[in-house]
């Protein structure tokens, strides 16, 4: 199970990157490399969301333990 927890760590943390260089320098990397809103991107954006959740559960999870 931890080594699931750091992939979607992982994940999660190129979203947040992505995220930085849309807010600092207005440049999407997702969009560039597979297209404006194509299947694609969506799917890397909808991926990126769902890791995200279930990170906001792993540490309320990790709280209760301690």
């Amino acid at each position: 199970m931890e080594t699931m927890q750091k992939v979607l760590l992982a994940i999660t943390i190129i979203g947040a990157i992505n995220w930085g260089l849309i807010g600092l320098l207005d440049f999407d990397l997702v969009a560039f490399l597979f297209g404006n809103m194509s299947l694609l991107t969506r799917v890397v954006y909808t991926v990126v969301a769902v890791c995200g959740l279930v990170n906001i559960g792993i540490i309320f999870n990790h709280l209760e333990y301690k």
